[in-house]
């Protein structure tokens, strides 16, 4: 764990521009990552990014940050420094969830051992999530295709309606 001062010492030493990510990893020895997730983190939300909070999450902001990544087309670093998350792992988690289980599952309490003998719920397959997608993109296909016979469909009737008016 390291402190906030420490992490604001090499933040604005790379932001003065006086050492790059890799040169203040190996001179602070620390994971060049842990260095970029602190850059974002400064940049988004000043000192207070850099102040590691352990926080349980409600489900609905589980689900606002799966749903954010994917609207932005935001990274799990950018995504987790926006909504100030130390841990990038935890929304790679939550989008797992999401799109295996469904977004129902994020509002499941999931800390700690899970229990041997508790009744375990079904949980919704990925072949069923599989299929639906195929089922939807079909729809799409269909929905396509119904557009452009109906254009198509009239462009004939308009080509015929003015021949009969030229004759």
């Amino acid at each position: 764990m390291y402190s906030t001062e420490l992490k604001l010492e090499i933040v604005q030493k790379y932001l003065q521009g006086t050492a790059g990510v890799k040169k203040l990893a190996e001179e602070y020895h620390v994971h060049k990552g842990d260095i970029q997730k602190w850059r974002d983190a400064y940049l988004e939300h000043g000192v207070d990014g850099l102040h590691i909070r352990p926080k349980k999450y409600s489900g609905d902001f589980k689900i606002s940050v799966v749903e954010y990544m994917h609207s932005t087309g935001s990274s799990l670093r950018k995504t987790a420094a926006h909504f100030n998350i130390p841990c990038r792992d935890l929304i790679n988690q939550w989008e797992r969830i999401y799109y295996s289980e469904g977004k129902e599952a994020l509002y499941e309490e999931r800390r700690g051992r899970a229990s041997k003998m508790g009744i375990k719920k079904p949980r919704k397959s990925k072949k069923n999530i599989n299929e639906n997608e195929d089922l939807l993109a079909e729809v799409q296909r269909l929905r396509m295709e119904n557009e452009y016979l109906k254009k198509l469909n009239a462009l004939i009737q308009e080509r015929e309606k003015s021949e009969k008016t030229i004759k």
